[in-house]
């Protein structure tokens, strides 16, 4: 008897061992940046986020947590304004790899346009930031990220990845931003074709990087979500549901 209750427990362990291998297989390793619920910072922002603010911009999109059937998500009104709400990470890109997440718009932009700076609004946006490392860095940007860590007490990012609901160009179309070609630009939607209805999105954020700025990314510095009208002085309105970052894509499961 003895025998037959060690065997069975040696069975069920290596049974309940492999499906943990299973899983893991399956699943990847998962980091979930924003899963929206009930509770909220006393600002009434998702826990763990903070606003993203611009100092020559006045007026802020106010961004709320509402409730949308068994969903929790982020709420973007923006009216001739700008702000984001941003989430500090520091993750290896070569494990994350792939960024996934939900959104909807209401509207898009009549007079919003990538290629140009007063277009330069987005119903919806989610952006990527990569860390400045001072061990590949130019002389000049030794001395300019070093300014900006002496009066800020921390690095700006380096680069960064803008995912954007665009109003014209092309769907898949990459550019650089109307500012820096620091930030890069992905529509990853375009037009009015899926206004006022929940889009799921998912990104290889390391393949898009390493195409974009022709080198492996840096680690992730962190993530933001933005709705913002400030240039073209329209209204917007947007959702944004759950973001995760995992090691494979759903087409590799």
């Amino acid at each position: 008897m003895a025998r037959r209750v060690r065997w069975l427990v040696s069975f069920a362990l290596g049974v309940a061992l492999s499906l943990h291998a299973v899983v893991q297989a399956l699943s990847g390793d998962i980091q979930v940046v924003g899963r929206f619920g009930p509770s909220t910072s006393p600002e009434g922002f998702p826990n763990g986020w903070k606003p993203l603010t611009f100092r020559k911009i006045p007026s802020q999109t106010r961004y709320t947590m509402i409730r949308e059937g068994e969903h929790y998500v982020v709420k973007a009104e923006s009216h001739a304004s700008a702000s984001g709400l941003y989430k500090a990470l520091d993750l290896d890109p070569k494990v994350y790899r792939v960024i996934s997440w939900r959104w909807k718009v209401e509207n898009i932009l009549a007079k919003g346009d990538a290629r140009r700076k007063e277009g330069d609004d987005y119903p919806a946006r989610l952006y990527v930031a990569f860390q400045y490392d001072a061990r590949n860095a130019t002389l000049w940007e030794k001395t300019s990220y070093g300014a900006y860590k002496l009066i800020y007490g921390e690095y700006p990012p380096k680069n960064v990845i803008n995912y954007i609901w665009d109003s014209r160009l092309p769907k898949g179309t990459a550019i650089d931003s109307a500012y820096t070609d620091r930030a890069k630009m992905i529509a990853v939607e375009s037009g009015a074709e899926h206004v006022g209805r929940w889009v799921r999105e998912e990104r290889n954020l390391y393949d898009d990087y390493t195409r974009l700025f022709g080198k492996a990314p840096p680690r992730i510095a962190g993530i933001a979500l933005m709705t913002d009208t400030d240039n073209t002085g329209e209204d917007a309105v947007a959702y944004y549901g759950d973001i995760v970052l995992q090691s494979v894509d759903s087409g590799d499961r």
